[in-house]
């Protein structure tokens, strides 16, 4: 069967995020102050064909944590869908 899944990975809480950062500060150049605490992350989408929901979910969490994401200074969370 075919599952989609959607990760969001992003940077622990404890970290700074330069990118973050940057963007809260120019948001009251842009004249929005009301923004700040900007936190930058990735988004990803990605297919894979599994027999079970539970099997996809067990490839998925170890793409994330071998490949896609880096667990010393980014936490992941993700969503499974199975393709209609």
């Amino acid at each position: 069967m075919k599952y989609f899944a959607e990760i969001d990975v992003m940077p622990h809480d404890a970290l700074l995020d330069p990118q973050g950062k940057a963007v809260s500060g120019s948001m009251k150049n842009l004249g929005l102050p009301e923004i700040s605490n900007v936190r930058i992350g990735k988004h990803i989408r990605l297919e894979i064909d599994a027999a079970t929901e539970e099997a996809a979910k067990e490839k998925v969490d170890q793409a994330c944590k071998q490949l896609l994401s880096n667990p010393i200074m980014e936490g992941y969370r993700f969503e499974l869908h199975a393709a209609d």
